[in-house]
C-alpha cells in the first residue's frame, strides 16, 4: 500500500523551465516552475487554455516539452517511464477515455494485469480500489451503463489500484451533479496521496486544497496558501477565475 508519509520531506513532482509547443507554434507552457512535496494537495487553476491538462500530460511523459519534470526525484525520460508512470495515478476529465473493459472489475484490474502482477494480488488490489470509492457492489457492473458521478469514482478506482503516490487530476468534479460532487470532494479529503488537481472548481479548491497554484498564459502567476489567494479579488479577476461564496461551504469545512 502507498505510504506517502514516509517521504514527507521529498519532493514528489518538480518541474524547472518546462515549455511546451503545440506543432501549430503555439506555446502552452512557457518556463513553468513548480514543486510539490509529498503528501501535498495543490489546485492547479487558470482559465481555459492556461495549459493545465497539458501540464499534468507532463508529469508520466505522455507530453514532452523542454525543461526538467522529476517525480519523485527521478527525472521523466524515456528509461524511468515504467517506474514514473507506476508513481503517478493520472485521471482524465472525461471517464470514458479510461473506462473501455466490460465490467467495472475487468477496468479496475486492467493495469495490475498487465503489471503482470499474480491474480490475487490483482483481486485484492481491485477490491481494496473499489472500497476506496465506496463501489464495492460495483464489481459486475457495466462500466459504460454507469451515471457520470459513479464513472469518474470508477476511473479514480482504475488509477488507486496501481497504488500509486502521485494523483493528478484533471477536472474531477466537472459535470457531476451536487450529490455526485460532494461525495467526490469527502473522498479526495480522506485520501493520503499526493494530489495535484486542474480544476475550475473553486469552493473544490477551497474546501480540499490547502494550496493553490494560478496558471494563466502557460505562467505561474501567482503561488500560495488557497485561503489568501482565494481572498484576493483583483487577482482572481485578472486570471478569469471567481472567488467561491464561502458560506457554500464554510459548515463543512474546520477553520483555516
Amino acid at each position: 500500500m502507498v505510504q506517502p508519509e514516509k517521504h514527507q520531506r521529498m519532493k514528489a513532482i518538480e518541474i524547472n523551465d518546462l515549455y511546451y509547443a503545440y506543432h501549430d507554434g503555439r506555446y502552452a507552457l512557457r518556463g513553468v516552475n513548480l514543486s510539490v512535496m509529498a503528501g501535498e494537495k495543490v489546485a492547479l487553476v487558470g482559465p481555459n487554455g492556461a495549459g493545465k491538462s497539458t501540464l499534468l500530460l507532463h508529469l508520466n511523459g505522455i507530453l514532452r516539452g523542454n525543461g526538467t519534470v522529476r517525480i519523485m526525484g527521478e527525472e521523466v525520460c524515456g528509461s524511468n517511464l515504467p517506474r514514473i508512470r507506476a508513481r503517478v495515478g493520472l485521471v482524465f476529465q472525461d471517464p470514458d477515455d479510461q473506462l473501455f473493459s466490460p465490467t467495472v472489475f475487468d477496468d479496475v484490474a486492467f493495469g495490475p494485469l498487465y503489471a503482470g502482477l499474480p491474480e490475487h494480488e490483482v483481486r485484492d488490489r481491485v477490491a481494496r480500489a473499489l472500497a476506496q470509492v465506496g463501489m464495492e457492489d460495483y464489481a459486475e457492473r457495466i462500466s459504460h451503463h454507469l451515471s457520470l458521478g459513479e464513472k469518474k469514482r470508477a476511473a479514480i478506482a482504475c488509477v488507486l489500484s496501481m497504488e500509486p503516490a502521485i494523483l493528478a487530476l484533471d477536472e474531477p468534479t466537472g459535470g457531476l451533479d451536487p450529490r455526485a460532487r460532494r461525495r467526490l470532494i469527502e473522498f479526495l479529503r480522506q485520501l493520503p496521496q499526493t494530489i495535484l488537481c486542474a480544476t475550475h472548481d473553486m469552493p473544490l479548491v477551497a474546501e480540499v486544497f490547502p494550496r493553490m497554484v494560478i496558471l494563466d498564459e502557460g505562467r505561474v502567476v501567482a503561488d500560495g496558501p488557497t485561503h489568501k489567494l482565494l481572498s484576493d479579488a483583483s487577482l482572481l479577476e485578472a486570471h478569469g477565475l471567481e472567488q467561491p461564496f464561502m458560506q457554500a461551504f464554510i459548515c463543512d469545512v474546520p477553520a483555516w
